[in-house]
C-alpha cells in the first residue's frame, strides 16, 4: 500500500473530478471511467513504475512483479480509453498515447532523467488529469478548463517542491543539528522532525483541500 501514496492518488485524481465537473454537459458515467482509468496509471501504474527505478521506498517486491503489476495497470487504462474512443472521439487517442509516455518517461527517467523534473510532473500529474476530464466529458478544450488546468499545473508546482523537501528529509538525512535564534533573544533547537513536520501539514492540507475541492464541483453537477 505504501507504493501507492493513497494520499498523492486521491490529490492527482481530485484533478479528474474538477475537469469533468467544469464541462458544460456531465456525463457521470464517462467521468467514472476516466477516473478509474488514472487511478489505475497514476495510482498504481506509475507508482510501480517509479519503485523499479531506484527503489525509492526500499522494498523488497521483486522487479518482475512490479514490472508486471505496472504494465498491466497502464495497458487496462489505455484499454479503457480506447473504449471511449467511439463515444468521444477520435482525438481521445492523442490524450491516451501522451499519458503514456509521461508515466513511462517520468517515472523511469528514460532520456537521460531530462523529463523528470517539476514542470513536466506539474503538466502531467496536474494539467494532463484536468484537460482529459474536460475532454472525455465535451470532446473538445475549452478556456476555463485551460484555466483549470494552470491552477493544477501550479498546484502540482507547489506540491512537487514540498515533497521533494519532505522526500529528503524522511530518505537521506539521517541528523540534523542547529537551533534558531529570535530577535527577542531567545533560541529553539532545529530538528529533522521540526523540519519535517511542517511540510507534511501543508502536504496533507492541501491533498484535503484539492480533493474536497473535486468533490463539492461533482456533488454540484449532480444536484447535491
Amino acid at each position: 500500500m505504501a507504493i501507492l501514496h493513497p494520499p498523492y492518488t486521491a490529490w492527482h485524481l481530485s484533478y479528474v473530478l474538477i475537469g469533468a465537473a467544469l464541462a458544460p454537459h456531465f456525463h457521470l458515467e464517462r467521468l467514472l471511467a476516466t477516473l478509474l482509468a488514472f487511478a489505475l496509471a497514476v495510482g498504481v501504474g506509475a507508482h510501480g513504475l517509479d519503485e523499479l527505478k531506484g527503489r525509492p521506498l526500499r522494498t523488497s517486491v521483486p522487479a518482475p512483479l512490479l514490472g508486471a503489476v505496472s504494465a498491466l495497470a497502464v495497458g487496462a487504462a489505455v484499454a479503457l480509453g480506447i473504449v471511449g474512443v467511439t463515444e468521444v472521439g477520435l482525438w481521445l487517442v492523442a490524450f491516451i498515447v501522451a499519458g503514456v509516455l509521461l508515466v513511462v518517461s517520468y517515472n523511469l527517467e528514460i532520456w537521460g532523467g531530462r523529463l523528470h523534473n517539476g514542470t513536466v510532473f506539474a503538466l502531467g500529474w496536474g494539467s494532463f488529469p484536468v484537460l482529459t476530464a474536460y475532454y472525455a466529458q465535451t470532446s473538445t478544450v475549452r478556456l476555463s478548463a485551460l484555466a483549470a488546468a494552470a491552477f493544477a499545473f501550479w498546484l502540482s508546482r507547489a506540491q512537487r517542491s514540498l515533497s521533494g523537501e519532505a522526500r529528503d528529509l524522511r530518505r537521506r538525512v539521517s541528523v540534523v543539528t542547529g537551533e534558531r535564534r529570535y530577535l527577542d533573544g531567545t533560541a529553539r533547537p532545529v530538528s529533522r522532525a521540526s523540519l519535517l513536520q511542517p511540510v507534511e501539514q501543508a502536504l496533507v492540507a492541501l491533498s484535503w483541500g484539492s480533493c474536497l475541492l473535486g468533490a463539492g464541483l461533482v456533488l454540484a453537477r449532480t444536484g447535491h
